[in-house]
């Protein structure tokens, strides 16, 4: 592909230095003045007594040259006192009897200008009529050594606008710009090629680089694998064809897995619902989705547990969305953010002037307004013992009764609840009932933490890095391994919402277009969730909160001597040594 940026000189004015030069030299081989005009008659160039007029247009003493620019043929004209000429010159140039030669000068075919002289001596016509062939050959070629120096002005001027849109393109594009030498290697680059090939720009003259196209195209791109360096980078870009310069060629080049993933993306960008909301390829999520697709259509009650943040209303949603249900609604309510007095109010609904400040038209409850559809009680094992009572009675009989009222209403709602603590302890405990513990516990379903299902940390990640940087109008120019490999390595104890707002930390602090790296994560997850305990790496402070946490976790808060020495043992040090940090740091 060939990048074309045709540049037109001004006639001859472009070079007439050289056209000065080449005058001088014509004057001092013929012994006569020279003159070189323009295609407009405007002198380019002139010696002796022309020398004055280089600048200024001809007016009525051009006929012969209008003539030669007309024809393109050169014009020697012989007669004596020929008027044509003569008309309006100045008094110098009249004769009575004059010898003028003039020549074309051809550009692609196009007359751009004129060689001429005029005898005005005797002497200067016997000189050129004793050599006449060889002084006419002479003056043509000239004519056409001054048209190849057109073509090298235009050559110039047009590497001049090359190198200018080059400049552009390098500096300002937000693909890649690799300018390569015959040879293959780097002449100049951008720096989003620097960060998605990964080589330091003050060694790129040295940097060989080898491009091997494949035969596969993404949108307007070709794939291409790219080795330097003793590495591999999996591209897609374009090649084009220069000259300029040391530059051969120029490869402008985005990441193409990004490229993939963003043409995954529009292929399917309709709203994610049922099972295409749960993400994961392991082998625990493909579990968990043939359960959500076994069960979608049951009236059954599921309970649903799992560590916080790991996606339980996800579940919920599901077994709405992929059973009969899809059609009704889906509503939710977390149990544990409702004040306990007006948590049932909320579940059940109530009556006008059922209590002080209630809407005197009544309110219709959560269980109704779930009728057709799913219920989804959030954080179930936060619900106050009294009301556990009243929820066991609704899904036994299938009805409701609003507050100050005496009459019930009849429900069809799948109730789907779930927790993240353990309600078996809790039954144990006496503060969960086990009757209810039974009944919400006919279909369980457990969602694993994230840090047992590595896999899908990385699709994730990418998922929400997608989203992110959408919402906030920003590119992504490439990532590199160093953030998967962080986030890989990284415990997750927030699961997948803490996976999902570290992710949207990464895209509001990235610019666009985006490079990301480790670097761009909290400093929490690139420490590996210490920084709130080493932030300031001060030794006493490590030190401090070294001793207190031994002595919580060996001492057992105990402050006896034997307990104290069994976390002088654990910390390696003396007993002495310990009483005095531990005064030292006021851990008594």
């Amino acid at each position: 592909m060939e990048l074309n940026t045709e540049y037109v000189p001004e006639t001859l004015w472009d070079i007439s230095g050289a056209a000065s030069k080449y005058a001088a030299v014509i004057s001092r081989v013929l012994r006569v003045d020279v003159e070189i005009v323009d295609g407009s008659l405007y002198r380019v160039a002139g010696t002796g007594r022309f020398a004055g007029l280089v600048g200024k247009q001809m007016s009525s003493a051009s006929g012969v040259y209008r003539q030669v620019l007309k024809t393109g043929r050169p014009l020697v004209i012989q007669e004596p006192g020929f008027s044509e000429f003569c008309a309006g010159c100045p008094n110098w140039r009249c004769c009575d009897e004059t010898f003028e030669m003039s020549t074309p000068i051809i550009y692609k075919e196009a007359v751009v200008g004129v060689i001429g002289f005029v005898c005005f001596t005797e002497e200067q016509k016997d000189h050129i009529k004793d050599n006449f062939e060889v002084f006419f050959d002479f003056l043509t070629q000239m004519a056409d050594i001054l048209a190849s120096k057109v073509v090298e002005s235009m050559e110039l001027a047009r590497s001049r606008a090359l190198g200018e849109l080059l400049e552009t393109v390098v500096d300002k594009v937000d693909e890649g710009v690799l300018l390569l030498s015959r040879d293959g290697r780097i002449v100049r680059s951008n720096r989003a090629a620097q960060q998605i090939l990964d080589f330091p720009v003050e060694e790129q003259e040295s940097i060989a680089v080898n491009l091997s196209r494949g035969e596969n195209r993404l949108l307007q791109y070709s794939e291409y694998t790219v080795s330097l360096l003793g590495r591999s980078h999996y591209v897609a870009g374009n090649e084009y064809s220069l000259q300029h310069g040391e530059s051969s060629s120029m490869f402008m080049f985005r990441d193409a897995q990004l490229m993939h993933d963003n043409a995954l993306r529009l292929a399917s960008s309709h709203e994610r619902l049922g099972l295409d909301a749960i993400l994961g390829t392991s082998e625990v999520i493909a579990t968990l989705k043939e359960q959500v697709s076994r069960f979608a259509d049951s009236s059954s009650t599921v309970l649903v547990t799992g560590e916080s943040g790991t996606g339980k209303e996800l579940v919920a949603r599901a077994l709405n969305e992929e059973g009969g249900r899809r059609e009704g609604p889906f509503v939710a309510i977390n149990c544990g953010a409702i004040p306990e007095t007006l948590l049932e109010s909320e579940l059940f609904g109530y009556v006008g002037g059922a209590f002080t400040g209630a809407n005197p038209k009544g309110k219709m409850g959560r269980f109704e307004q779930a009728n057709g559809g799913t219920l989804f009680l959030d954080e179930i094992g936060d619900m106050p013992l009294h009301l556990q009572a009243k929820l066991l009675r609704a899904l036994e009989q299938r009805e409701v009764t609003r507050l100050g009222s005496t009459r019930p209403t009849s429900i069809d709602a799948r109730v789907v609840s779930a927790t993240n603590r353990n309600l078996e302890e809790m039954v144990h405990s006496g503060t969960f009932r086990e009757d209810l513990f039974y009944r919400l516990n006919v279909i369980p379903i457990h969602i694993p933490p994230l840090r047992e299902r590595p896999r899908d940390i990385h699709l994730l990640s990418k998922v929400f890095l997608e989203q992110s940087m959408a919402r906030l109008d920003k590119e992504i120019l490439t990532i590199k391994e160093s953030f998967w490999t962080t986030v890989s390595e990284y415990h997750w104890p927030g699961n997948v919402r803490e996976l999902q707002n570290t992710i949207e930390y990464v895209a509001n602090v990235v610019d666009s277009p985006a490079v990301i790296t480790r670097e761009t994560l909290p400093i929490k997850v690139r420490s590996g969730g210490h920084e709130s305990e080493y932030a300031d790496y001060n030794l006493e402070n490590m030190e401090r909160t070294v001793i207190q946490q031994a002595l919580k976790a060996f001492g057992d808060d105990d402050s006896t001597k034997a307990a104290k020495e069994r976390v002088a043992r654990k910390l390696g040090i003396g007993i002495a040594t310990l009483y005095r940090k531990i005064k030292k740091y006021g851990l008594e």
